[in-house]
């Protein structure tokens, strides 16, 4: 497992951040493919472009 993103996660869940930023930033992270359109949301937009970035420094905008 990746270290880096076990740690990452663990730390949006405890601090609560919006669970849609997570999925997002995980699913960006794997650089797996986004959800369709019609599913998209803000959150998860930024989680997944913050995860493709490998970036931990805006999800505290997200709790």
């Amino acid at each position: 497992m990746n270290q880096t993103y076990y740690d990452a996660t663990t730390k949006m869940e405890a601090k609560g951040v919006d669970p849609e930023y997570i999925l997002g930033w995980q699913c960006g992270y794997l650089l797996n493919p986004a959800r369709e359109e019609q599913r998209l949301t803000e959150a998860y937009s930024a989680g997944y472009e913050d995860g493709k970035a490998r970036n931990t420094d805006n999800f505290s905008n997200w709790i």
